[in-house]
């Protein structure tokens, strides 16, 4: 089978994106590990697929595929390549849209001077709904600056090479497990990366963060993405982040996030109210490729 494609990226996170507005590809989790494979296929952290609306008040569904395969809930950076896409291909002529997720509906707007910002919702701190596991972990306290709270604010998580991270727990449509250290550059992403995603405190998986504060209104930040490794950024990560900053106290309410990649601006006013995430979205190439018929 041939298919049609379109290469795109924020801020060094990159994804292949599909067209299924028309029809079904009925791809295979064979098929999508080898579209994101840089060595056989395209080379993508995440696939992302375009679907029509499945109900009125969306304009599209959105899908999307980790480099492993596996279908995830939410990805922000695609997320701002998934509006710029829609609008270059004539899928759309709005400047806002809204799409269905896995778990729900976010909005994404492309700004004039070329910027996307997405409405990424509020982030999820009930532990089942991350989901977490308490029992495998252990509750600790805070950073001493974080304001007084009933709610268990961080977790210390016993780790097979010996380390006990403390980190706090946030979905942002997918979950998260966010640490501070002293230096991004020398943080110990690739050993405690996968230990911490496949932590049995997180039965679906998780994302690890590691997050430098250079003051209350900037960071540094790398990511080991759940079921695609260290990538040069993660849009969900960076709202994950600072949520978790603002509830330990240490950043202000919008933060710029540094990424290896590139640079995301994030907004939080704390309690219930969305994450506003902004960045870059941009197209690399278009082509074709032959999926092989022995996946």
């Amino acid at each position: 089978m041939r298919i049609s494609f379109t290469k795109m990226q924020g801020a060094g996170n990159d994804f292949v994106v599909l067209d299924e507005t028309r029809e079904r590809l009925n791809l295979t989790p064979a098929h999508y590990r080898f579209l994101a494979d840089r060595h056989f296929g395209i080379g993508a952290d995440q696939i992302l697929t375009v679907r029509p609306a499945p109900q009125p008040d969306v304009d599209f569904e959105y899908v999307i595929h980790n480099a492993d395969g596996g279908e995830v809930e939410q990805c922000g950076n695609g997320s701002r390549c998934f509006v710029r896409f829609v609008r270059e291909q004539g899928l759309t002529d709005k400047t806002t849209v809204r799409v269905k997720v896995h778990g729900g509906v976010i909005t994404l707007q492309e700004m004039s001077d070329g910027q996307v910002t997405v409405d990424m919702g509020a982030p999820v701190f009930d532990l089942p709904q991350v989901p977490f596991a308490p029992e495998y972990a252990q509750a600790v306290d805070a950073p001493a600056t974080a304001a007084p709270s009933d709610d268990v604010l961080a977790w210390q998580l016993p780790l097979s090479n010996g380390d006990s991270p403390r980190v706090g727990v946030v979905s942002m449509g997918n979950p998260h497990a966010v640490q501070v250290v002293a230096d991004v550059d020398t943080a110990p992403v690739l050993t405690q990366g996968p230990l911490i995603e496949h932590h049995a405190a997180f039965p679906k998986r998780v994302n690890a963060g590691f997050m430098q504060v250079l003051h209350r209104g900037a960071v540094r930040l790398r990511v080991f993405e759940r079921g695609a490794g260290e990538t040069l950024a993660c849009g969900t990560g960076a709202c994950a982040a600072v949520v978790t900053g603002i509830r330990w106290g240490l950043l202000d309410p919008r933060v710029t996030v540094q990424t290896h990649g590139g640079q995301l601006t994030i907004e939080w006013l704390g309690g219930d109210t969305s994450v506003r995430m902004t960045g870059p979205a941009t197209t690399v190439f278009r082509g074709e490729i032959t999926l092989p018929d022995t996946l």
